[in-house]
């Protein structure tokens, strides 16, 4: 094989992504403009009631904020958000604006940022793997929520580490964690289904020197962003979502999370994406109301392994959006916020509906 064969076949969709963006011109000059929904959203910019920092076991200091609910009532229980690899807190703009207004029950919410991303401190080397994650989720929570019912909802890596958590501290799943939402992610076999391992391997070739990481494919985000920003534009947005019409300010938002990222760090988190595999502490959430939450368009972890975790949950919630990609919750946020909601009625113990597969279409 060539080098230039190889390199197409390291990068794989990038042809395809090419070849879409031309297409997307000719379309575009022969269907009108769609508007936006979300051309005027504040996506992002919701102001919380509290922020604070946490100390993690190592000193590093984790960025926290905190919503109460909209009428200044007391909570019944609290929701702690954990976002996904390469993004931030932010990412739950739609759960926070519908989670607060919620009156049956009433939910403090609490989200914060992973170390290496967002707003909270550099992750070394060494402490780039889904256990110390878990090991700082465990500090938020007894900083944050030292009583009380809890809600976790992991997207992407998140859901990784909420796993991983059920492994550390079965006894916060015992007798605290009430439910517990999966949304876009995996239990293992990461490179099995979805992205090739190669490209989730920290030693090829084409993640060396990354400046900038979007998703688990350090090398072909590099390669796109090296061939100019509209395409890397177009590259984003097929990755990221599933819609062919997704919106452009979502799209915006998303290059926006990665620019505010200090991403120079990420690639060490590659490693441990690679070899995770948890399918045994999905055990330990026994105990919970269980929420799987997958796009059927996602590149990254495709519906199939939401399927094989609510498989290893018999008792677990299976929601499939039709048409989403990896980046649901933004892109099809009525369907996961009606869920979502759902959940924390069963939790906070008013009566709704236990459907055990919902199979959704926007």
């Amino acid at each position: 094989m060539t080098p230039s064969a190889r390199l197409w076949a390291i990068v794989g969709g990038v042809g395809a992504v090419v070849t879409g963006a031309a297409a997307a011109v000719v379309a575009a000059q022969q269907r009108k403009p769609v508007e936006d929904p979300f051309a005027d959203e504040p996506l992002g910019e919701l102001k919380p009631d509290r922020t604070s920092t946490v100390a993690a076991e190592d000193g590093t200091p984790l960025s926290v904020e905190e919503i109460d609910p909209d009428d200044g009532e007391a909570p019944e229980l609290t929701l702690v958000g954990v976002h996904g690899f390469a993004l931030s807190r932010r990412s739950w703009h739609f759960q926070r604006s519908a989670v607060a207004s919620l009156r049956l029950p009433r939910v403090r919410q609490v989200y914060y940022d992973h170390r290496g991303h967002g707003l909270s401190g550099e992750a070394s080397t060494e402490t780039s793997t889904i256990e110390q994650l878990a090991r700082d989720l465990d500090g938020v929570l007894r900083a944050m929520v030292p009583e009380g019912p809890i809600v976790l909802m992991g997207h992407s890596m998140g859901g990784m580490v909420l796993m991983e958590l059920a492994a550390q501290r079965p006894d916060l799943f015992d007798e605290r964690v009430c439910g517990v939402v999966f949304v876009a992610t995996a239990a293992g076999e990461v490179g099995a289904r979805g992205l090739p391992r190669s490209l989730l391997s920290k030693y090829n070739p084409l993640t060396r020197g990354v400046g900038e990481l979007a998703g688990w494919q350090p090398g072909l985000v590099e390669f796109v962003r090296a061939a100019g920003g509209q395409l890397t534009r177009q590259a984003v947005r097929r990755l990221a979502f599933g819609s062919r019409d997704v919106s452009p300010r979502l799209v915006d938002f998303m290059l926006e999370m990665l620019a505010v990222t200090p991403v120079r760090g990420l690639v060490n988190f590659v490693g441990t994406l690679g070899s995770h595999n948890r399918y045994a502490a999905l055990a330990g959430l026994k105990h919970a109301q269980v929420l799987v939450i997958g796009g059927d368009s996602d590149r990254f972890t495709p519906f199939a392994h939401a399927e094989r975790i609510a498989a290893e949950l018999p008792d677990a919630e299976l929601v499939r959006v039709r048409g989403a990609g990896h980046l649901v919750q933004l892109e099809q946020p009525e369907l996961v916020n009606s869920a979502l909601i759902d959940l924390l009625q069963r939790c906070g113990g008013s009566a709704a509906p236990n459907r055990r597969n919902w199979w959704w279409t926007r």
